[in-house]
């Protein structure tokens, strides 16, 4: 297929995926063209992207190259909160997404400016593990959701998953003796560097995924803050991460990537828990503003590292296929820290929220019930000002005590939440006192400059 072309072609799925958003009147549409088409765009761009970097760039340019991907990436994260917030608040979440179709259209335009690089291993595809793949992973992904909705067969699905991936590697190494076709091949994870640099990868991902679903309903839902504002008051962690990504990027010196990173990391965790004790006590998004320059300093620094340490060891016949790795374990981090961070703010809130309604003395028993029944198969994250709505009705005594209840078992929701990506940067700090005992991989070029291709 070629580098650029899967890269033309995962921008060309993507976009079909954001043009339906823009007009999409259904779930099906939604399905098929979003979550289907585009979600397979996605996964074709960034091994694509990174592989190209790898195949053009050699030495201090490769380096520079790859920390510009995250300074990008920072850049996203720097706007998206800020225009998302905008365009929610003013016009419509539409056109957030007509606007995506329309920057890839002039990506598309400038195409001819990305110099293809021949890709030289196997072409044969391997269903199979492809299968296996995608159901290890998404079982995974999939039984943390139907949790944090309260389903049924939580266990099993995530049981399923478990047993796919076990099925997955015993696949990979069989076929792999066998001399036979695989969807990566297995000797990748043989380099102690790129297991390290996918494992931190995660890490990171994770990190930023249970932040960016955390923190949002914090400003909204306590501090009553619109799309706009809630935007506006995570610019700092969004700026900050894309202003240290340029500057790791440009500035490293004679720091070693693993140092960088263990800093990184460092940070990151210092300013996630800095912020789980301001939750109950911050009347303003101000308070946050020198916690979120910390952890985006942190992650700044990650994003412009972990690309280049991950992929540094591998050849360039197998670079996209470990490009493919490497991304699909960003991805799998990003939706797992959504998912667990979500899931485990519903659960701490439902179980606090029942236990403070059943203790209390002000809410008669029949509407303890209620509440506990609801709170058990519909738990929410909501406003005392949109709860005071739905409980107009009541008398003044239970309305207060409900208000009261809620705020205490909302904030309590949100501290527990943020552990999780304050514990993935621990051990991420944890993981790179491990990168730090390894040798610095030396390209076999170091020319500065572009590569073949």
């Amino acid at each position: 297929m070629g580098r650029r072309r899967a890269y033309v072609i995962g921008l060309l799925a993507y976009a079909i995926g954001a043009v339906a958003m823009t007009l999409a009147q259904n779930l099906n549409t939604i399905i098929i063209f979003w979550a289907i088409i585009g979600g397979l765009g996605a996964s074709l761009l960034l091994p694509a992207m990174q592989s190209l970097i790898h195949g053009n760039f050699t030495g201090v340019a490769q380096k520079r190259a790859y920390a510009l991907v995250g300074a990008s990436a920072a850049i996203a994260a720097a706007i998206g909160p800020l225009l998302g917030g905008f365009l929610t608040t003013f016009l419509s979440w539409r056109v957030g997404f007509g606007l995506e179709a329309l920057i890839i259209l002039v990506v598309l335009t400038q195409i001819r400016l990305v110099k293809d690089v021949p890709y030289t291993g196997p072409r044969q595809i391997d269903v199979v593990g492809a299968i296996l793949s995608i159901g290890g992973m998404g079982g995974l992904v999939l039984g943390i959701l139907v949790w944090q909705e309260g389903g049924p067969y939580v266990g099993l699905i995530m049981g399923l998953g478990a047993v796919m991936l076990v099925a997955f590697a015993y696949w990979l190494v069989n076929r792999k003796r066998q001399g036979k076709p695989t969807l990566l091949d297995p000797d990748l994870f043989k380099h102690l560097n790129f297991r390290i640099g996918i494992s931190q990868q995660m890490l990171q991902q994770i990190t930023l995924g249970g932040a960016m679903i955390v923190l949002p309903l914090f400003l909204q839902m306590t501090l009553d803050y619109n799309a706009m504002q809630a935007g506006l008051s995570l610019a700092p962690l969004s700026l900050s991460m894309f202003g240290m990504a340029m500057l790791a990027g440009r500035k490293a010196g004679k720091w070693r990537a693993a140092q960088i990173v263990l800093v990184g990391f460092a940070l990151s965790a210092i300013g996630m828990g800095s912020i789980i004790p301001l939750v109950p006590r911050v009347d303003s998004g101000w308070y946050l503003v020198i916690p979120l320059i910390v952890a985006g300093c942190g992650l700044g620094m990650l994003v412009s590292q972990l690309n280049n340490f991950t992929l540094a060891p591998i050849s360039e016949d197998r670079v996209s296929e470990a490009a493919g790795v490497n991304s699909a374990g960003g991805s799998f981090g990003l939706s797992f820290g959504l998912a667990v961070a979500g899931g485990v703010m519903l659960w701490a809130l439902a179980l606090s929220f029942t236990h403070q309604t059943q203790s209390s003395v002000v809410i008669p028993v029949a509407r303890q019930e209620q509440i506990s029944s609801y709170m058990e198969h519909d738990a929410e994250v909501m406003s005392n000002t949109q709860l005071q709505q739905q409980i107009a009705d009541e008398p003044k005594a239970i309305q207060d005590e409900v208000l009261a209840i809620n705020t205490h078992a909302r904030n309590l929701s949100l501290q527990i939440a943020l552990l999780i990506p304050a514990i993935a940067s621990l051990l991420g700090l944890a993981n790179s006192f491990r990168m730090l005992r390894l040798p610095d991989i030396t390209p076999a070029t170091d020319t500065g400059g572009v590569g073949p291709g």
